[in-house]
């Protein structure tokens, strides 16, 4: 009995996961009219409409702000990986000094943040207000990724750094050689949470950046979210502008979240190894 229920509710739970996706789908092709008169759940499309997706394409606003959130994914995770494994490598040897008192002050800002007017006159400080710049450099290092990194780097045996460095390697050569084909698992799940993370990231370009040109494609789909909301309590509900409107809105969450949902399927074999290894030390 027990079994049945369990397997009830995770098909339960499975179908509230996945339903709102297939619903912006099928939504983002049918007829304009037909989603705005229907109410209720929808399982097919009516009609096959891919103006939504014409009209998203060929808007220079979208095309910029899809290079702007790759540029800031491309760049922040490989410098976030980079900035993250040489933190770790330090951090996980036995004979660096003070040690213990850096991994405190690392864990000290997870609880405590400096907040957003500090955070604000630092980065106008250092010159890269309405730069993408701004989206890439403050989150550099992730304290709890570097936790993770740190403790998977700390389950590689002493004795393959040992007998690498009797062969004249140094810590860099010990890293990218030893330490990190050793942790591909973690450092995978590292790249998603890291790439997740940037490519989701809306607040910090409302902050910094001025300019629409610059706006990375999550803050571009609040504005068309706020303005189809908008739109509904000023446009009667069966007014064209409204119907293609709110096509136009789901093709952009699938433009948006498309690339994303994709890439997790090729790096779901690594992540509850990587996770696993990253928070268990051997």
């Amino acid at each position: 009995m027990f079994d049945v229920c369990n397997v009830f509710f995770m098909l339960l739970l499975m179908f509230a996961t996945l339903y709102p996706f297939w619903y912006v789908l099928i939504a983002s092709i049918s007829e304009p009219g037909w989603i705005a008169m229907t109410r209720g759940m929808i399982w097919l499309p009516h009609g096959f409409n891919l103006a939504s997706y014409k009209a998203v394409f060929s808007n220079p606003i979208i095309q910029s702000g899809y290079m702007n959130t790759l540029f800031v994914v491309i760049v922040g995770t490989a410098l976030n990986m980079i900035m993250t494994s040489f933190g770790a490598y330090a951090l996980s040897r036995q004979h660096v000094m003070l040690k213990n008192a850096i991994m405190f002050m690392i864990v000290f800002t997870m609880f405590f943040g400096g907040g957003l007017i500090p955070s604000y006159i630092l980065v106008t400080s250092l010159g890269m207000l309405d730069s993408l710049w701004a989206l890439i450099i403050p989150v550099a290092v992730g304290s709890f990724n570097l936790i993770i990194m740190r403790t998977a780097f700390q389950a590689v045996p002493v004795s393959l750094e040992e007998s690498a460095r009797l062969d004249g390697a140094n810590d860099f050569t010990i890293l990218f050689r030893v330490v990190l084909p050793l942790s591909l698992p973690v450092v995978a799940v590292m790249i998603l949470f890291y790439g997740v993370s940037h490519w989701n990231s809306w607040f910090g370009a409302l902050i910094y950046l001025r300019h629409r040109e610059q706006y990375p494609l999550q803050l571009i789909l609040r504005e068309i979210l706020i303005s189809n909301s908008t739109d509904s309590m000023t446009v009667d509900s069966g007014g064209d502008k409204l119907q293609v409107a709110m096509t136009i809105k789901y093709a952009t969450i699938i433009v948006a979240t498309g690339p994303i949902l994709l890439l997790y399927p090729y790096l779901q074999k690594f992540f509850v190894k990587g996770v696993m290894i990253g928070a268990i030390k051997e």
